[in-house]
């Protein structure tokens, strides 16, 4: 099964199939998505025409493992056929300042220019490598386990509907719930602009509690 791909209880709630990162995962703790190697944006490339799925990139001072990428993403950030976007179906190894073959799984609809004039991204499949939720509100926030899941293992995280959370503060049955800041991995009261919403509290939130929030991020 393709990581991300979404699936829907008879009861209406809504999962996406992830897979843990380095670390176990907690039932009821907050997940994020895995943060951006920033050597890995801004990218060169060779040429590449339409019709071609494989486009060579130079990678940054960070290398890349196997298959890092793979159900990812090759965008075009900037210069000819920027705003494309494109998934990866694989890629092998490479270290550091080293080019890597990224095979996509659909072939170039724009011509890729070379010596700078188009630059990619190399992006991570948001399910992939999900880790909890760090209490800066810096991350993208994808779902809810429902289980205790060991690292590096697959499973189906709830991302709409009913789940029991981990509370970071009382919170008023109704209110719109986002990433906690006083504990990893628990949920607060969306008060303040940029905050991104996980959901609704559809019983009141106690500190330190794991309670109903419907999720709405599906």
């Amino acid at each position: 099964m393709q990581l991300g791909a979404l699936v829907q209880t008879p009861d209406g709630r809504k999962f996406r199939y992830s897979r843990a990162g380095a670390s176990n995962l907690a039932a009821g703790k907050l997940v994020v998505a895995a943060t951006q190697v920033a050597d890995h944006t801004d990218l060169s490339v060779a040429v590449a025409s339409i019709g071609d799925t494989q486009v060579t990139v130079t990678l940054g001072s960070t290398g890349v493992t196997a298959d890092q990428y793979a159900g990812g993403f090759l965008i075009v950030n900037d210069g000819t056929a920027e705003g494309n976007i494109y998934t990866i179906a694989t890629h092998p190894a490479a270290d550091a300042s080293a080019t890597v073959v990224v095979t996509l799984a659909q072939p170039l609809a724009t011509a890729l220019a070379a010596s700078g004039t188009s630059q990619v991204s190399l992006i991570k499949n948001t399910y992939a490598d999900v880790v909890i939720s760090a209490t800066d509100q810096a991350d993208l926030a994808v779902g809810v386990p429902p289980v205790a899941v060991t690292a590096g293992y697959y499973f189906f995280c709830a991302t709409g509907g009913d789940v029991a959370v981990l509370g970071d503060e009382a919170v008023t049955a109704g209110l719109a719930v986002t990433i906690g800041t006083g504990v990893a991995g628990a949920v607060e009261a969306l008060d303040a602009a940029g905050e991104q919403q996980l959901g609704i509290a559809k019983q009141a939130l106690v500190d330190t509690e794991y309670q109903t929030v419907f999720l709405t991020l599906d």
